[in-house]
């Protein structure tokens, strides 16, 4: 029994020390990397890439400025300044108490006034397209394209997302979230599917580079302790969605996603695309919610539809 005790002991400092360690290397990774800006609803964390026309990167569920450049960064080799806020309740954004995607909007504008950034294009990506739509909305004559990455869809009516205690506890411990990520390789059908929106089998015939494009996103959900007042926010939009008069957004859209995204968004990128005036979808038959195998033909649709934008005045 001593034994026994004594080589659990040693299993689990040593399974502490790797968690102490992963968690070091992902603070260190965003360290420096961002910097922050005083708006009206609270500070809002940016970070900024490359150079020429600008581009506003909203990221998704569970991101924040690095979630951002990890999809859209490919951009900078086309000509475009990539401009990348965490959403409030991520990272070092702050959370207004009356949190909407107005509000986030509002941020967005003022970013862009500190930056002395006029016109922009936008790219939303997941949980992002909402605040994106609504930026849209809200500032006609600032955003000249808007093009939503596998647009989040809102939850079946009737349907809630309860945050108990144990969700809460996985979302908000790094241990924990880490601990599950490790678990990944052990249960990939289970957990590819709830974490990315991806199936197991397109992961496992994937070529190698875009297997470590799909580790990097979840490695990358580190530290999730500092999204978690976010991925609440996101969770409650689910559940009770903001109305979007679609009918009322004037520039082109240009909505994207897979066909066996599981959590949905290819029918949410066909009523967004049918619904404005401009809009259309570009829906592959298959890549999942983290675009596996389609990342580089969506990001070069993406640059085509932002190189075709028009000027606004």
């Amino acid at each position: 029994m001593k034994v026994l005790l004594i080589v659990c002991a040693v299993a689990a400092a040593a399974v502490y020390t790797a968690f102490v360690r992963a968690l070091g290397r992902a603070r260190k990774r965003l360290n420096g990397a961002s910097r922050t800006i005083e708006t009206s609803p609270g500070i809002v964390e940016y970070a900024q890439a490359g150079s020429g026309t600008p581009v506003l990167c909203i990221h998704g569920a569970s991101g924040g400025f690095d979630q951002a450049l990890d999809v859209t960064g490919a951009l900078t080799g086309a000509g475009y300044r990539l401009i990348a806020p965490s959403r409030f309740g991520y990272l070092r954004s702050a959370m207004p108490p009356h949190l909407s995607h107005a509000l986030q909007a509002d941020a967005y504008a003022e970013l862009l006034d500190g930056l002395a950034v006029d016109g922009t294009c936008v790219v939303g990506i997941s949980a992002g397209a909402w605040s994106a739509l609504t930026f849209a909305l809200r500032y006609p004559r600032r955003c000249r394209a808007l093009v939503l990455l596998v647009p989040a869809n809102a939850l079946p009516p009737g349907v809630a997302v309860h945050g108990g205690a144990i969700t809460r506890a996985v979302l908000s411990s790094d241990f924990i979230a880490w601990c599950v990520l490790k678990l990944t390789p052990l249960f990939p059908g289970l957990l590819a599917e709830a974490l990315l929106g991806t199936g197991s089998r397109l992961l496992r015939t994937a070529e190698a580079s875009e297997r470590a494009r799909v580790r990097e996103i979840l490695d990358h959900l580190l530290p999730v302790s500092r999204r978690i007042d976010g991925m609440s926010f996101d969770i409650r939009a689910a559940a009770k969605p903001e109305a979007i008069a679609f009918e009322n957004i004037t520039c082109p859209v240009l909505a994207i996603s897979a066909e066996d995204d599981a959590f949905g968004t290819a029918a949410r990128a066909r009523e967004i695309a049918r619904a404005v005036p401009n809009g259309r979808a570009v829906i592959y038959p298959d890549g999942g919610h983290a675009l596996v195998g389609r990342q580089a033909e969506a990001l070069r649709a993406v640059t085509q539809f932002l190189n075709d934008a028009p000027a606004r005045g």
